[in-house]
Order: C-alpha cells, then sequence, then structure tokens
C-alpha cells in the first residue's frame, strides 16, 4: 500500500492562505532487472530476453528522437525531445543584428514524456493510499535567508556560475522558490549577486559590489 502526505506549497495561494497538495510517499526505487526477474513470474521471456528487448528499445527510441522525431509508445506516453543552451552562451535576442547561436551551443538537454491516460489509469488501479504518519520536512526550514544569500556569495566566490538547481540543492528550496529568491538577491545592488540570459536559460554570477563614497 502506498502512503501520501499533505504538503504545503512553497508559495502562498492568491489570497495568501496555505494551500496544501497531496504527495506520494517514495520509499525506494526498482531497477530493470527488478521489474525483469517479476515479469518473468507472468511470461516465457527469460530476465534477460526482457533486459535485452527493452535495451533494444530505448535504444531505437533514442536514434528516432535524435532525427527529430516524437515517439509515441501506445499504452505508455509519448517521448519528445528537447534542447537547450550550453553553459556560458545567451540566448538570441531575435533583434537584428543580435548574436545567433550556431549548433556548437545547442544541446540535448531534456526528454519530456506525457503519459498515455491508458497507463496513468492503470497505475491507479493498483494504487491504494493510506495517509502516512511521517511528515515532509519544509525545504526551506534548513537555512534563514541570510544564511541562503552568505551560501549563495561563498558558491560564487570559487564558481563562475550558478544554476537554480545548484541553489536547490544547497539551500534545500523548491525550484520555483528558489528561482524567486535568486531573482530577488540579483536585483539587490549590495548583494555581489548578478545574472546572464534570460527566462528559463538565466543562470547567476559574481557581480562586483560598487563601494559607497564616504
Amino acid at each position: 500500500m502506498a502512503e501520501y502526505q499533505m504538503q504545503e506549497l512553497t508559495l502562498p495561494g492568491e489570497d495568501g492562505k496555505k494551500v496544501l497538495y497531496p504527495r506520494m510517499k517514495i520509499w525506494g526505487q526498482v531497477d530493470l532487472g527488478y521489474l525483469a526477474e517479476h515479469i518473468n513470474y507472468a511470461s516465457t521471456f527469460t530476465p534477460g530476453d526482457i533486459i535485452g528487448l527493452v535495451k533494444s528499445l530505448t535504444q531505437a527510441i533514442a536514434r528516432e528522437m535524435g532525427e527529430g522525431h516524437s515517439v509515441k509508445i501506445d499504452g505508455l506516453g509519448v517521448f519528445t525531445p528537447s534542447l537547450g543552451i550550453r553553459d556560458g552562451f545567451e540566448r538570441e535576442s531575435g533583434e537584428p543584428g543580435g548574436q545567433k547561436r550556431n549548433a556548437m551551443s545547442i544541446y540535448m538537454q531534456n526528454i519530456n514524456f506525457r503519459a498515455d491516460k491508458e497507463f496513468i489509469q492503470e497505475t491507479g488501479m493498483h494504487c491504494r493510499l493510506d495517509r502516512s504518519k511521517w511528515k515532509f520536512q519544509r525545504s526551506s526550514s534548513r537555512y534563514t535567508a541570510e544564511q541562503r544569500l552568505r551560501l549563495a556569495q561563498n558558491y560564487l566566490q570559487t564558481n563562475v556560475l550558478l544554476k537554480v538547481n545548484d541553489y536547490c540543492n544547497m539551500t534545500g528550496l523548491l525550484r520555483n522558490a528558489a528561482a524567486l529568491e535568486l531573482k530577488r538577491w540579483s536585483e539587490m545592488p549590495d548583494s555581489g549577486i548578478g545574472y546572464t540570459g534570460r527566462g528559463s536559460h538565466k543562470i547567476y554570477i559574481r557581480k562586483e559590489v560598487q563601494q559607497k563614497m564616504p
């Protein structure tokens, strides 16, 4: 039986009140070998056959996506390749005379997956929920805002770039809260934190603080 807990969103709702949402407790992770052993009990395929077939399938999906196709597996979902800009390169502005990005500055950043409704329904059929006695710890309770700012400043003393994911890992903040807080730090003239890039490609850099005249 799976367990869930109601967790508070990092940011309040439009009316300023707490917003809770259900989150499943993940107790561990199973791998392909584990699944192959279980499938073996209900089929004539050996675990080796199953593992080999799945690896061949993933290679075929990767090849098709690498050639510019999305891939739909009936009953599972749709896989779509997603591109990104390499570190250290700014996004194109689209303005006349602006710098343009070539293929060397673009890479395969991620693969988006959209599950089929049948796959979601099948998962739901196997799901029996019970409310967990274990509670999620609020991610932002590890450090105060001042301590998080100091962590970011120290990080940029020895690193050229600070990404939102880096800030999440060092502070425990969820991604949306981390992005908003980094934005706030970068807008403070004396924070020592600046930024480059736009939107989802914004990265944070060290900014020299101007000394105030006496």
